[in-house]
């Protein structure tokens, strides 16, 4: 039987919660004492008031949520007490333990579909199959936020392979739709994990630390991922904090700016415009990724502050290519739900555009699909639908990954379709990725939308696209991102290309 954060036996405890659980089973007290007075008198009548509120401060509302009675302190004392216990006592030679953390994902469109109760009701269903999905020696606790961790009891193997068998083992039962309202509710986890033998420290608290950074790491590589711990992970963990005092000082000084990836024609080869990308190339470390910056400035509350400077940088960008006499069409910059739904964007916009003295056309406003996708935010609908009307062009970013209706694409006066990734990958040598690629063009030459395809890497992948009818392209296969004082050099000799393809043409024909 497993344990919840060494509290009460799961199975043991799953039936009280049955009987105690609900609040209202307190009403039936008095209607107890009555009938253990009948049949047993005075002495039979204490027992009965007495045991009733004990069983259900045992068995009651927390336990049905998987939680100890003690609170998520306790829960991870517990956990950490397990761990200690195993790798310290020195009659367990030869087992070893490992913590594992598990994120549960989707509680919160469980919560908005059906309200806080049903996300509880589900995390309390969550807690029961992990439980019943380990050994009896090991300890589930509830931590909060979604996050369960777990500390496995003293076992003879548990390295990498051993790990990832569990962790797999333990999304697959999160997986198992959730009966809520007579709907099948379904989530999803990240789990992270950290094996004795690469715990920074040899104890437990060391070892859940672990665990927890490298749940977050695997929530920041996608839905459902699982990664081990390692020094490495701790290094770019202790970097995101330091990132976090040094971000807001480094976006005000100007170190964070705009880099340009070239969208080209696959029709012509010509350029037809250029996305504005936030880099930071730190001197003292050196490029930061934007994956470790970015969510630093989200959490710093300053990603306004950020689509500012990349708006500056990318209209003094298409003014200075105006001024060198090479024309870039448009330049695309990103903007967050969190910046769409400002009520002054469009005025700032405009008056950003006066500014430079270029006409709306020249900016191109780049959505996330999963944006447009959860958006029932009136305010977000109406200043897309503004800028549009003013001129500006409306990518939908990421398309296919956001599971965007028709109805919204059309709602939200979306321009162009930036098609995802992960359906370019390989799209020369897959015939489902064709037949996915081939499917989203038909829509949207149906809609009246224009396509581009991001993160093309090969000449296979643009060849393929554009015979598929894809009429831009933007990936490392074109070019990667770069400093605006590389643009031009860049743009002239991708042009003397052109020239000389074309001029190789002609001598063949």
């Amino acid at each position: 039987m497993s344990r919840f954060s060494g509290f009460v036996p799961h199975r043991a405890r799953a039936a009280g919660a049955a009987l105690f659980g609900p609040p209202q089973s307190m009403a039936f007290l008095p209607a107890i004492t009555l009938a253990a007075y009948w049949i047993g008198g005075e002495q039979a009548l204490l027992v009965a008031a007495l045991m009733f509120p004990l069983l259900y401060s045992l068995f009651g509302a927390p336990a049905a949520r998987g939680e100890p009675a003690a609170g998520q302190g306790a829960a991870r004392e517990t956990v950490v007490a397990l761990l200690d216990k195993t790798l310290k006592n020195p009659s367990d030679r030869g087992l070893t333990t490992a913590c594992l953390v598990v994120a549960v994902e989707g509680l919160d469109g469980l919560g908005e579909r059906f309200g806080t109760p049903a996300a509880e009701l589900a995390m309390g269903r969550v807690a029961d199959r992990l439980a019943g999905a380990l050994r009896g020696s090991d300890i589930v606790a509830r931590l909060g936020e979604g996050r369960f961790a777990i500390a496995l009891g003293p076992v003879r193997r548990a390295d990498l392979e051993t790990l990832l068998q569990i962790a797999g083992r333990l999304q697959d039962v999160v997986r198992e739709p959730i009966s809520i309202d007579a709907t099948a509710a379904h989530l999803s986890s990240s789990v992270g994990f950290c094996l004795a033998s690469r715990s920074p420290a040899a104890d437990g608290a060391a070892m859940l630390a672990a665990a927890e950074t490298a749940m977050r790491t695997a929530r920041q590589s996608g839905p459902g991922a699982i990664r081990a711990f390692s020094a490495e992970m701790q290094v770019a963990a202790d970097l995101r904090h330091d990132l976090a005092d040094e971000v807001s000082a480094a976006l005000e000084s100007g170190q964070i700016v705009a880099w340009f990836q070239p969208q080209i024609s696959t029709d012509t080869g010509a350029v037809t415009g250029f996305e504005a990308l936030a880099r930071w190339p730190q001197r003292e470390r050196g490029p930061i990724p934007p994956s470790d910056f970015l969510g630093a400035i989200a959490r710093a509350g300053l990603s306004e502050r950020l689509s500012e400077e990349m708006l500056f940088n990318a209209l003094s960008a298409v003014r200075s290519w105006d001024k060198a006499g090479v024309h870039v069409p448009a330049v695309g910059v990103n903007f967050s739900g969190e910046e769409l739904r400002n009520p002054r964007l469009v005025d700032k916009i405009r008056w950003e555009l006066d500014r430079f003295g270029l006409t709306a056309e020249r900016l191109t406003i780049e959505v996330l699909e999963s944006v447009v996708s959860d958006a029932g935010d009136d305010m977000i609908s109406r200043n897309i639908s503004a800028l549009s009307a003013l001129g500006c062009g409306i990518d939908l970013d990421d398309f296919g990954t956001g599971h965007a209706s028709i109805a919204s694409v059309r709602r939200f006066a979306v321009g162009r379709l930036k098609i995802d990734r992960s359906f370019v990958t390989r799209v020369d040598q897959d015939r489902e990725q064709q037949d996915m690629v081939a499917a989203i063009l038909t829509m949207a030459e149906g809609l009246g939308l224009d396509t581009l395809a991001e993160g093309v890497e090969t000449v296979g992948e643009h060849a393929m696209l554009a015979q598929l009818g894809c009429r831009h392209v933007q990936g490392f296969g074109i070019a990667r991102p770069i400093p605006f004082e590389d643009t031009i050099a860049w743009m002239l000799k991708h042009q003397e290309k052109l020239e000389q393809a074309a001029s190789l043409g002609r001598q063949a024909g």
